[in-house]
């Protein structure tokens, strides 16, 4: 008798298997127990039909408490009224721990409530769905990063300066000196593409900000690719290439997941489809003003903003060319206006805003120096970034695609909290 992960049931349709397992629920009448099973590939029902087994095991199975862990022996049925299709005729059970009083019940809970039980949370079915989007679209990440020729290049999460100043950084003394935990790998990677070419970074980021919105975390992980030779529109090109491959991985490998989380993939597939459509931020402030919204030039985009934008269109959009005033040191000045620098941030469709945010990097020295000190920051501490600049600088751009928040969009959830296994937030560091 072979042992198999519910994931592969369709494979073993008629056989007789054993499963090892976790009872998620379970109802029963007098004739028939239903187990609702799950064995961290998929969620599955277990029928056991009292004529079929011993009055014991009937019993047995009827007193199963929610999460006690077992082996279930029985018989793969095609089940065509569940989503997964597939159940198992339960002949023998074999418990390996019992449980009781489990805190997540199948009734409604808060949210604080499920979060200061995130370790329990996460065997249940939505938390189970988009942590598995997670994994296919950190795999997608590799692999088309891989076929285009980028080198993965580790940035250090301990750094002595920042791309965007130290305000919103958790502080560290490192042995007696001044560090913090990295807020972005950007500069690092600037200084591998000169190495290499074509590299990105993907790891954890660190922000202190005080910010309790849907959209942010003190903990997240960011992808962040840099090319060199790459003027602005290259590096849009490979943009929506990514979030192209990402979204259509996410359909070609996660149908049950969207199938749990109610995705309609034919939503998804709209997204697979480039090039994206690119506006200025100048026609963006016009489409706003014509909407009544009391934005103006030189206003950062906020949340309605962005929404607005996004769904003036079926896909996602590119925004260019943002005043400088908003935009951090390294983003190159564009050639004919003293106002707007080169850049662009990617604004998903269905309200979830910015995605990715990149622009072309400043190459001249004298430049960035001048921005480095006007954003009061110390050149002493950039002195290796100005060196990029001194020996064999390059036309080069790049970007960066928060992981929780284009998981947030693909997977439909209302915050970026429940995207990462364990968040950390404002109020939160346990567990």
């Amino acid at each position: 008798m072979q042992q198999i992960n519910i994931i592969d049931a369709n494979k073993h349709v008629d056989e007789k298997v054993k499963i090892g397992v976790w009872l998620t629920n379970k109802r029963s009448s007098g004739k028939i127990a239903f187990l609702q099973l799950r064995d961290g590939t998929a969620f599955f029902q277990g029928v056991v039909l009292k004529k079929n087994v011993s009055e014991a095991l009937f019993e047995e199975a009827k007193k199963l408490r929610q999460e006690t862990s077992m082996y279930v022996i029985g018989i793969i049925h095609k089940d065509e009224r569940s989503k997964f299709g597939y159940e198992m005729e339960i002949e023998d059970i074999q418990v390996l721990s019992e449980t009781e009083d489990y805190p997540i019940t199948p009734k409604e809970h808060g949210i604080e409530f499920l979060l200061d039980h995130r370790h329990l949370w996460l065997r249940s079915k939505r938390p189970f769905a988009v942590l598995r989007i997670r994994d296919q679209v950190i795999r997608a990440t590799y692999e088309f990063f891989g076929k285009e020729g980028f080198v993965k290049f580790d940035a250090p999460i301990l750094t002595g300066s920042a791309p965007e100043g130290t305000t919103e950084l958790f502080h560290i003394d490192y042995f007696d000196t001044n560090a913090y935990l990295s807020q972005s790998g950007q500069l690092y990677e600037e200084a591998g593409a000169e190495a290499f070419g074509k590299v990105y970074s993907f790891g954890p980021t660190f922000r202190a900000e005080k910010s309790k919105t849907r959209r942010h975390l003190t903990e997240f992980w960011m992808i962040e690719p840099e090319m060199a030779f790459m003027h602005q529109e290259e590096s849009l090109d490979i943009q929506e290439r990514y979030i192209a491959y990402l979204v259509q991985s996410v359909i070609d490998n996660c149908q049950y997941e969207l199938s749990i989380l109610d995705r309609d993939v034919e939503t998804l597939k709209r997204y697979t489809h480039v090039p994206y459509p690119r506006i200025s931020y100048d026609e963006a402030i016009e489409l706003l003003q014509k909407a009544d919204f009391d934005t103006k030039w030189g206003d950062d985009f906020g949340s309605p903003e962005e929404t607005y934008l996004a769904d003036h269109f079926d896909r996602p959009v590119f925004v260019l060319n943002y005043p400088k005033a908003l935009k951090p040191f390294y983003m190159k000045p564009h050639p004919t206006r003293e106002d707007v620098v080169i850049c662009a941030d990617l604004l998903a469709p269905e309200g979830y805003g910015e995605i990715i945010g990149g622009s072309e990097r400043a190459t001249d020295y004298n430049y960035l120096l001048n921005q480095i000190k006007a954003a009061g920051l110390d050149p002493k501490e950039y002195s290796w970034y100005l060196d990029l600049r001194k020996y064999g600088s390059v036309p080069h751009s790049g970007f960066g695609l928060g992981l929780e928040r284009i998981l947030t969009w693909l997977t439909l959830e209302d915050h970026v909290r429940e995207t990462i296994p364990f968040p950390r937030l404002l109020n939160r560091l346990h567990p």
